[in-house]
């Protein structure tokens, strides 16, 4: 009756404590940075691209932990093909083109890897960041998240006048 009792106090624990870390997990975002694209550059050709440059508003993860991400900020990525995936980082890239100029949200990279430098807009193109694999490209689109923070202020951000 005693180990009965015991084993039973022992399931019941543990399974709180994994609802308790499962609810912890659920708040923690991995997403390095979130992006509304404008426009993407690749070089040297879009045929055979060996660096890309991804313009538009980027709202990056503070921290290695939870789910901060700081306020958008226009300006761009500038990344160099990994030589050993290069038909994946292409196929990412193509990605990021065909999101450019729409209301689509790119989450990328991983928090714990960052996403590289963010530039800004009148920096010039130099020195590349190897490009950031991660988990892949995740896609928000109308209303998908449309109440989680980076999205949101992403939305939100002012277009660049034309």
């Amino acid at each position: 009756m005693r180990r009965t009792m015991a084993v039973a106090l022992l399931v019941v624990l543990f399974a709180v404590s994994m609802m308790i870390t499962r609810k912890t997990d659920a708040a923690s975002d991995w997403i390095a940075a979130y992006a509304r694209i404008d426009k993407v550059v690749f070089e040297p050709n879009s045929n055979a691209p060996e660096r890309v440059q991804i313009w538009g508003v980027f709202s990056l993860a503070n921290g290695n932990r939870g789910s901060q991400y700081d306020a958008p900020r226009r300006g761009y990525v500038y990344y160099s093909i990994l030589n050993d995936k290069a038909d994946l980082c292409r196929k990412e890239w193509a990605d990021f083109k065909s999101a450019a100029g729409t209301d689509t949200i790119i989450a990328f990279g991983s928090r714990n890897n960052g996403v590289g430098h963010l530039r800004k807009v009148d920096d010039k193109p130099s020195n590349p960041d190897p490009y950031p694999l991660a988990s892949g490209l995740g896609k928000f689109t109308s209303n998908n998240a449309a109440d989680y923070p980076p999205v949101r202020d992403l939305r939100a951000f002012p277009r660049e006048p034309k």
